[in-house]
């Protein structure tokens, strides 16, 4: 690597240090979070204590998504932690951010997906979330099967498929919430995902099956991957 490569990461080391250090105001903050460059955003979300309005939400819900992979990161990683108060769930329940939590659990990384889903658990008490929220996460998901259906895994060798990886946490997401998934559908994405080629889409429907006693079909599905040749998804 040449020296400008090095120089540039002592530069932006310094400017991230130098933020760290200084001390901000909570709407000096959030304005970094809305107009900053990236190391801004970054450590605006990490230093960021509360979340106060409506406002603050939105602001930090649109470095959600959209944004380079270190700002949705660390947002994430703060959005599971404000979501544990529940003084803080009132300003974000609108439709804007249901939307925008749908696109976060699948995001390229899955540190953003993970804390994500963590994150949104907090809001299984809302029934307007959830109506909402595991319509949508339904409709996604049963895209998302359609296509990984047409995919020709042999012997696993393969990579793994941006639509797999999506499918991956959304039914991550769907053992969340699956008792706020219409059962019907439920049960046709897990019948349809049990005998898919990825061992790791067949563990998350082990996983899902494992919390269902009421359906003789989805018990064979289960029994099913009880034999499966993987351990991971025998194991449930």
């Amino acid at each position: 690597m040449n020296t400008s490569y090095y120089e540039t990461l002592d530069e932006n080391f310094n400017k991230a240090l130098e933020l760290f250090q200084t001390e901000f105001t909570h709407s000096e903050l959030i304005n970094l979070l809305q107009n900053g460059n990236i190391v801004q955003k970054q450590i605006s979300a990490l230093r960021l204590d509360d979340i106060l309005s409506e406002s603050d939400a939105d602001i930090l819900m649109s470095n959600l998504v959209g944004q380079d992979g270190k700002i949705r990161e660390a947002v994430s990683f703060r959005l599971k932690e404000f979501l544990q108060n529940p003084a803080c769930h009132k300003f974000f329940l609108k439709e804007k951010n249901y939307d925008i939590f749908l696109a976060a659990i699948i995001d390229i990384n899955g540190n953003i997906c993970r804390n994500t889903i963590s994150a949104i658990t907090n809001l299984r008490i809302y029934p307007q979330f959830c109506s909402y929220f595991c319509q949508k996460l339904a409709e996604m998901t049963t895209a998302l099967v359609q296509k990984v259906q047409e995919f020709d895994f042999q012997d696993g060798k393969y990579k793994v498929n941006k639509e797999v990886f999506k499918l991956y946490w959304c039914l991550e997401t769907i053992y969340v919430f699956t008792d706020f998934i219409k059962f019907d559908i439920l049960k046709k994405i897990l019948l349809e995902v049990k005998n898919t080629g990825d061992y790791t889409i067949r563990e998350k429907a082990a996983k899902i099956l494992a919390k269902i006693r009421c359906d003789s079909d989805l018990l064979h599905a289960r029994n099913e991957l009880k034999q499966d040749r993987n351990y991971y998804v025998r194991r449930f």
